[in-house]
């Protein structure tokens, strides 16, 4: 038994190497530009496949694993996305730090079209997603006052800055089930509570990186007004496609600064997350569970 514990502690070691930095591109960024010494990597998780093969390679000297969210071709809805597995896959590959970027209407009249915001808090507005690891004969609790990594968010919004891309430093991401987009009534509803932004992915992404202990940061490209502004009350994918295209560009621009000023050094608490958070009896976890979840427990069930 000690030495089956060695070696998986090993095994997991040997795949920290692969990527230290991942990336997640939503709608309209299905590939990252500047990546060199390019591989795709097909990852097999206890969850099933992810939304697609992930983009190994080197940005800026660094290594990084790039994810089209929905798939290559955007073959995926919101509700159909495969979440655990994309984030368990990243973890696989040793990746300790994630920049999302991702869509999302505005609901503030300076929130403009064009404009990226930093979220540093969720609403969670979905409906039967699978949002955790845990379950299944082990319990865990994760502290999630504090969605974002401060650290990596704070890098992100001084990419932007740098890349002269206008930029918020905070707010408040809603994430709705979708696909459809809001009914003016809900966009009312938003707005009266005083939210920033409007998408359909990045809460449940955030639920589970903070589970596997990795940082996690988003960068919310504003394309709409959502459907509450008069001068446009009515959301069109033709519409949100013209301001991905310029979006998309400035997104690739600042995952890049970003990664190249990042600091090698975790400066925040997301690498302990589980540290008191796993309430089960280690003596009764499941062998299946422990095995499936090697790549989270494996430092604390060992």
């Amino acid at each position: 038994m000690a030495k089956a514990k060695k070696a998986a502690r090993k095994s997991a070691r040997a795949k920290e190497a692969v990527a230290e930095i991942g990336v997640i591109g939503g709608s309209g960024l299905y590939s990252m530009n500047g990546l060199t010494e390019t591989r795709e990597v097909r990852v097999a998780t206890p969850f099933g496949e992810p939304s697609d093969a992930l983009v190994v390679g080197k940005l800026e000297g660094k290594s990084v694993a790039f994810l089209a969210r929905h798939g290559r071709g955007h073959r995926f809805m919101p509700s159909e996305l495969n979440f655990r597995a994309n984030i368990y896959a990243m973890k696989l590959l040793g990746v300790r730090r994630i920049i999302s970027v991702s869509a999302v209407g505005s609901l503030k009249e300076d929130l403009r079209p064009g404009e990226f915001l930093v979220v540093d808090q969720f609403v969670d507005r979905t409906k039967g997603r699978h949002s955790t690891f845990f379950g299944n004969g082990i319990v865990a609790h994760v502290t999630f006052d504090k969605p974002t990594c401060p650290q990596l968010s704070s890098t992100l919004a001084d990419a932007c800055v740098s890349c002269a891309v206008p930029v918020q430093r905070k707010g408040t991401y809603v994430c709705m089930e979708g696909p459809q987009f809001s009914t003016l009534a809900e966009a009312n509803f938003h707005r009266a509570n005083n939210w920033e932004v409007i998408g359909m992915t990045n809460v449940t992404e955030a639920k589970l990186a903070r589970e596997a202990e990795i940082c996690y940061a988003t960068i919310a490209m504003i394309t709409d007004y959502d459907c509450w502004h008069p001068q446009h009350d009515s959301v069109t994918v033709a519409q949100i496609v013209a301001t991905l295209t310029q979006n998309a560009t400035n997104a690739q621009n600042v995952v890049r600064e970003a990664v190249k000023t990042l600091s090698p050094n975790r400066a925040c608490k997301c690498g302990s997350a589980l540290k008191h958070a796993i309430i089960t009896d280690p003596k009764v976890v499941p062998t299946k569970i422990r095995k499936n979840l090697t790549a989270i427990l494996a430092k604390y069930l060992a």
